[in-house]
């Protein structure tokens, strides 16, 4: 859940400084989909604030995203944003 997320530390964070919104969707999504494969379910991505074009941009696309439960500004860094995935079943 992304209210508990302070509880947790060492969250997998993507940098997404320096890039132009069309790099920015493709990192986004081949970080989503690495973190799915190794079973994380909260990540950080790290936008910047600047004028928010890639905040704007990123959020637009976890709209998109069937994988993306749930996704929050971080409340200690408006630059940045928690994205809660799906849990991937364990094949049990």
């Amino acid at each position: 859940m992304i209210s508990n997320y302070i509880l947790y530390k060492n969250l997998p964070t993507l940098d997404l400084h320096g890039e132009d919104r069309f790099s920015a969707i493709i990192l986004t999504d081949e970080f989503i989909n690495d973190n799915l494969k190794l079973g994380n379910n909260l990540i950080i991505i790290v936008h910047g604030i600047g004028e928010g074009i890639l905040k704007k941009e990123i959020h637009k696309y976890l709209k998109t995203k069937k994988e993306v439960i749930d996704y929050k500004i971080d409340m200690y860094n408006k630059g940045a944003t928690i994205v809660e995935l799906i849990k991937k079943e364990s094949k049990n």
